[in-house]
């Protein structure tokens, strides 16, 4: 397996002579994860290439209109292959990503040549084997995309144009239809394709509960077509052997690569973030104080209607991303927190776990209880206030009026119909209902997995549990009406990420805990934890990113581990937790764009030693 932590030393004199071009569906189009590899890059990337760097991605005017800015500067190589694509007929949109790095983007609209589809879609089929159905506007889509590339590369690299060596760097199938394209003309490209997640591994993995143990005997193309996949995981199989290096993000994946698309990875690119983003020098400590109050707010309005419980020794740990129950170890985590709830009651501790499961499900609104416990609250501080206002005032006066040195009975102060709307006010909003578990009406509210484990556990926000469940089924944004917060505000005032994945090619969201100096769980099955297995070894615990072992081992394993894990959490102190937030965020700079650009520097070293044919 490639050797992450020792890559051989390559010369990277070669990169200045090249341009560099990233194609990925996801430039100025918003729509999966590859978005925040491909976002957070352009920074460091326009550091080290500046105007020799571009990246290629779908024109969709709805997308498009909030990220791209039109340039009429056509002085580069780049300006230039536009305009004469454009003069062969093509609609081509040239400009600025509005990024950090504010790079050159080539916007190619697919639905521009859909008047020539049959003709693509038939070279496609001749030439490379891979048929491709009529009704699915996303493979038309890709595959129109991918024969544009391939001519705005061919006009790239035409007489007049540029004659210094272009390095294309695809992300992912939907761009790679044009891989097979290039290599049959041999155009004098040199071509670098990187799968950030088999498409058959996920849709394996979530259907497969031995995924990892059959991994070895899958026959791709009869799996493909029984997921009606077939045609995507061809051209994904094209674009990986018809790459002079090919490359994925993990050794987790790379396994993947090696059974399902025949191909072992020469090179590993980790994915990371651009951490100054993130970083809040001498201040993420404050922040967490100042977002953890505000998710007090919403634990006071959703839980203290029914119970209160000691805002100052509770903690509040949170799992986000896709609904994949079993994939993104939903399944662990409830059954790890089951456990955890028994163990805290018998050691008597007194503490109180609020754990926010946040992600997407079909909903048809915001619960009506769960939005009235919170605007009634709201009503009683407003009470507070005018009543704390009233009695500030009067007490001042009394004071500075009065001979009387001792403290007068601050009931005395407050009106007689503030006192009864305080009182009604209370009784109108006390309850001896359970708080709700969902903060959401959901559609499929009998079947959903995550409600089906709390109710058969009896994990349901009882009054004794030391574990309390808050299931979010959509994501937080700065306009959502229960927190107030965006999701990265709400992460800082958390105290840990719980994450442990069963299939995860690289997994965002620790890292993006680590870099607002949040501790979290991974596991050596996501590739970011195995990255992290790799490289810590026994020091993960003490930088605040635990990785479960979960290769080869058992369900119940996980659960041990994981339950382990927090009920040793839950026990640490203030002190303990602050210094383990202080490692935490010390530790993100090594997951910084600019520490892991070199892989990429390896990749494309590698390439333009290869030949063209």
């Amino acid at each position: 397996m490639i050797d992450l932590n020792h890559p051989a030393k390559i010369n990277e004199e070669s990169l200045k002579q090249a341009l560099l071009t990233e194609i990925a569906w996801e430039v100025c189009n918003q729509v999966g994860g590859i978005y925040t590899v491909i976002q957070t890059k352009v920074q460091s990337m326009m550091e080290q290439w500046g105007s020799c760097f571009f990246l290629i991605g779908p024109y969709f005017p709805k997308t498009a209109a909030a990220e791209f800015e039109p340039t009429d500067d056509y002085s580069s190589p780049f300006g230039q292959a536009v305009l004469k694509m454009r003069n062969m007929g093509y609609e081509v949109h040239f400009g600025h990503w509005l990024v950090a790095g504010n790079p050159l983007v080539v916007l190619l609209n697919p639905y521009s040549v859909y008047d020539r589809l049959g003709e693509i879609k038939y070279a496609l089929w001749a030439d490379h084997d891979i048929p491709s159905p009529d009704n699915d506007d996303l493979l038309n889509q890709t595959i129109a995309f991918g024969h544009l590339v391939k001519v705005f590369l061919s006009v790239l690299i035409s007489p007049g144009i540029t004659d210094r060596p272009v390095i294309a760097h695809f992300h992912e199938w939907m761009v790679g239809a044009a891989i097979p394209a290039l290599r049959r003309e041999q155009a004098k490209i040199k071509i670098v394709f990187t799968t950030h997640a088999t498409l058959l591994g996920r849709y394996l993995a979530m259907n497969d509960p031995s995924f990892y143990d059959n991994l070895t005997s899958v026959n791709w193309l009869k799996e493909a077509q029984h997921f009606n996949i077939e045609t995507a995981v061809r051209i994904e199989r094209a674009a990986a052997h018809g790459a002079h290096i090919f490359s994925t993000v993990s050794q987790v994946t790379a396994r993947e690569c090696i059974f399902l698309l025949d191909r072992i990875p020469d090179v590993l690119l980790p994915n990371g973030l651009s951490i100054e983003r993130f970083t809040a020098i001498h201040e993420f400590q404050n922040l967490h104080a100042k977002y953890k109050e505000k998710i007090h707010q919403f634990v006071m309005g959703h839980f203290f209607q029914s119970y209160p419980f000691d805002l100052d020794h509770t903690l509040y740990f949170f799992t986000s991303g896709r609904y994949e129950y079993r994939n993104k170890g939903f399944d662990v985590t409830l059954e790890a927190l089951a456990r955890l709830n028994y163990r805290m009651q018998e050691a008597g501790i007194k503490k109180t776990v609020v754990m926010f499961f946040v992600t997407k499900q079909p909903y048809t609104s915001i619960n009506a209880h769960v939005l009235q416990s919170r605007a009634m609250m709201q009503e009683i501080r407003e009470t507070c206030e005018t009543i704390e206002r009233q009695i500030g005032d009067r007490l001042f006066y009394y004071a500075a009026s009065n001979s009387d040195f001792k403290l007068p009975n601050m009931g005395e102060f407050v009106d007689d119909y503030w006192q009864l709307r305080y009182r009604r006010n209370l009784q109108s909003w006390k309850t001896h209902i359970l708080p709700s578990v969902v903060t959401h009406n959901l559609v499929h509210d009998h079947s959903d997995e995550i409600l089906n484990f709390l109710r058969s556990s009896h994990l349901i926000n009882n009054a004794h549990d030391r574990v309390k469940i808050v299931y979010h089924p959509d994501f937080i944004s700065a306009t959502n009406p229960l927190f107030g917060l965006d999701y990265g505000q709400f992460v800082r005032g958390c105290h840990l990420g719980i994450f442990p994945s069963y299939y995860e090619p690289w997994g965002y969201t620790p890292l993006e805990c680590i870099a607002r100096g949040v501790p979290a769980v991974t596991s050596d099955l996501a590739g970011f934890g195995d990255y992290l297995a790799n490289r810590q070894v026994d020091e993960e615990t003490a930088r605040g990113t635990y990785v479960i072992k979960r290769r080869n081992k058992s369900f119940d394993d996980a659960v041990t581990q994981l339950t382990n894990y927090l009920f040793d959490y839950v026990r640490l102190t203030q002190r303990e937790r602050i210094s383990l937030r202080n490692s935490v965020e010390n530790s993100s700079v090594e997951f910084d764009w600019k520490n892991l650009r070199k892989h990429y520097n390896r990749a494309y070293v590698l390439a333009l030693e290869k030949e063209y044919t």
